[in-house]
């Protein structure tokens, strides 16, 4: 190997070759610090260089069950709401009701054994008054007294609309709104008339009825199942009692900087929306708006129920679990809410962002039609604010959260959110305490770190829970899985949010974790001041020159 002296070099001194190589060393050091923490992230808009510590305000402006079943104890036949699914059974034949094929043709009493064919789903119509929906979408029809059923009615009216009697012991009659009984005839028929009005005992138009599902407990259910004017009453108590301003007195209190709001495609048509939805959600955002700008809180609003809903289920709004958002209509009209709410809110001081969607399906709703919205959505925002957050939600379900991460939607302030649950999967089922902490250390982090560093899109944890299938854990299990949680998902370059402030069931339930030290919060998570670090790196190095020449 050849070596090459500087002629020069001889001519310097020792203690000054030193002094060039240490600082060489020093503007490694400032250049390696800068490149580190460059990629620490703050939130433009937060107090303080903050990234988003935020709870979700959810049950409030958009009705789920589970969070708080009460609001559903007064309705009457509260076991028959929209999307309940029943199977009937002719008593004396000993048969199920069957469509055949799923729907689209004729219906028979000829099954000795239910499945999806002879699952029908309810449409409320009143509190005895219903239709019958078949596994492909088409409805139960019988054109007048003594006709036959078939179930091919693509959209319900008066003829496929029927009254059903129950009796204590799951026994029920139906009949047509002319009044005509329904009856399965010993040829495997239902037809439309049987002579008179039927006793309860064993005859041909006596059937018994029983509740597959009933899982559905959203705006629509609620809505329809007490009526306008009841709905209008129970909600308006609900809306007014479940947050309030004192909410964001104890949110501010303990280092909470923003609150993620639920909102549903009718406030943009408040304050008499589409029936059955009820009008007061809009006045209910404004004050939250206010409350949040007096304890200098942030907003995001988060549009968590789609016309036609975007996943089939309550919190979307779904009448009977179907998924018919992804189509143009609809699709356009959530793009006028968007509109609405982008133009009300643009210049508020307390707006942090708007997401577009909450929760697509995977199952239902094409990643294209998905892309194409998001980026239309975008543009939307972007008419009315140059620095409003959009926040595009990965879908549900088997779907990669790259896939909206990697989609060309927009180029400023644009956030992908994720919701991490150790739950609603059977992977989480049998997990012990120790595996569900490692799962967060070694996927949940592993994906953060690789997102963080791909220059893309924030990335923000928009839902996450202290919650798990562990039994019998205690309150350490708690505060260790909540702890590690949140060391992880404090590195998301835009931030997190708790799901959700209050719930019925304590471990969702945000304040009750705070107020009964179940989950420890600490310190906030601030970007770092890369100048204070590389000044206080150059301080040591030129003590130690100091010392050392």
């Amino acid at each position: 190997m050849d070596f090459y002296i500087c002629p020069f070099s001889v001519l310097l001194k020792p203690a000054f070759f030193m002094e060039l190589v240490l600082t060489k060393w020093v503007c490694t050091f400032l250049l390696c610090s800068w490149l580190i923490f460059s990629g620490v992230y703050s939130v433009e808009g937060l107090h303080g260089d903050s990234k988003v510590r935020g709870v979700n305000l959810g049950g409030w402006l958009v009705v789920e069950g589970w969070i708080k079943p009460s609001l559903f104890d007064g309705i009457p036949n509260g076991d028959m709401l929209d999307g309940t699914q029943v199977q009937l059974k002719s008593v004396t034949l000993e048969k199920y009701v069957s469509a055949e094929n799923g729907g689209g043709k004729n219906v028979s009493v000829s099954r000795d054994v239910a499945s999806s064919w002879e699952t029908f789903t309810l449409w409320r119509v009143s509190e005895s008054e219903f239709q019958f929906r078949t596994l492909q979408g088409q409805f139960l029809t019988c054109d007048g007294e003594g006709c036959s059923f078939s179930a091919t009615a693509e959209s319900p009216s008066t003829l496929e609309t029927f009254h059903i009697e129950k009796y204590n012991n799951g026994r029920v009659h139906i009949k047509t709104m002319s009044g005509t009984y329904l009856q399965a005839t010993v040829e495997n028929q239902l037809i439309a008339d049987y002579p008179g009005k039927p006793g309860w005992d064993d005859n041909a138009a006596t059937f018994e009825m029983a509740i597959v599902s009933n899982n559905l407990h959203g705006d629509y259910q609620l809505a329809n199942g007490y009526a306008h004017n009841k709905a209008k009453e129970v909600l308006k108590r609900h809306r007014n009692s479940f947050i309030t301003i004192g909410d964001f007195n104890f949110l501010y209190k303990h280092g909470i900087n923003t609150v993620r709001i639920p909102v549903g495609w009718w406030i943009a048509y408040d304050p008499d929306p589409p029936a059955p939805f009820i009008g007061g959600t809009l006045e209910a955002l404004d004050n939250a708006f206010s409350w949040a700008q007096a304890y200098n809180i942030k907003c995001i609003i988060d549009l968590h129920a789609a016309p036609g809903s975007q996943n089939g289920m309550e919190h979307s709004a779904s009448r009977d679990g179907s998924t018919d958002w992804p189509n143009p209509d609809y699709i356009s009209q959530t793009l006028h809410v968007i509109d609405f709410l982008a133009s009300r809110y643009a210049r508020h001081p307390a707006l942090l962002g708007i997401e577009l969607l909450n929760e697509p399906s995977a199952a239902t709703v094409p990643l294209d039609i998905l892309v194409s919205y998001y980026n239309q959505g975008y543009q939307t925002v972007r008419k009315h604010s140059s620095t409003a957050y959009v926040i595009v939600c990965q879908r549900i379900g088997n779907a990669d959260p790259l896939e909206v991460y990697h989609a060309n939607i927009g180029s400023h302030n644009l956030v992908v959110d994720l919701h991490y649950y150790n739950l609603f999967d059977n992977f989480f089922v049998n997990m012990s305490a120790v595996d569900n902490i490692q799962f967060i250390y070694k996927s949940r982090e592993a994906q953060l770190e690789a997102l963080n560093s791909a220059n893309g899109p924030l990335v923000f944890i928009g839902e996450w829970v202290n919650e798990w299938n562990v039994t019998s854990s205690s309150q350490k299990d708690y505060q260790d899985f909540g702890r590690v949680q949140l060391e992880v998902y404090n590195a998301a370059s835009f931030g997190w949010a708790y799901w959700t402030l209050k719930n019925d069931r304590p471990h969702w339930d945000f304040e009750w974790n705070i107020r009964n030290n179940y989950l420890q919060l600490g310190n906030s998570p601030k970007k770092r001041n890369v100048n204070g670090l590389a000044l206080l790196g150059l301080t040591y190095v030129l003590f130690y020159l100091h010392h050392t020449l």
